[in-house]
């Protein structure tokens, strides 16, 4: 009875984590049968959450004190979920808002 942005569960050590496909919850479609997702653990307000993700690239810090407001021309359903975006040497960085993120997916 879970919506479907919800992949299932997981177990990270000794704890049942839900899972979240963000690929399902950003409105994209869905990976290639043979593609399988990495698991990104976040901590929110309701406890810890594994993202669902393609590939994971460079861990970098930002200041969010450099963010920009995310452009009308993104998707609303995207737009929903981001705080900010970043500017890379050669290109974007949006900072997904891992609460709002999360949220729709427990029914919040």
């Amino acid at each position: 009875l879970a919506p479907p942005v919800v992949a299932g569960l997981i177990n990270l050590r000794g704890q049942i984590v839900m899972a979240v496909d963000l690929r399902a919850r950003l409105g994209f479609p869905a990976r290639d049968d043979g593609a399988a997702p990495m698991n990104v653990v976040v901590q929110t307000l309701g406890g810890p959450v594994s993202l669902l993700v393609d590939r994971i690239g460079d861990v970098i810090e930002v200041r969010p004190d450099l963010f920009t407001p995310v452009p009308e021309t993104v998707d609303e359903q995207l737009r929903a979920v981001t705080d900010g975006v970043y500017k890379l040497k050669d290109r974007l960085l949006l900072a997904l808002n891992t609460e709002a993120a999360t949220q729709v997916a427990v029914g919040g």
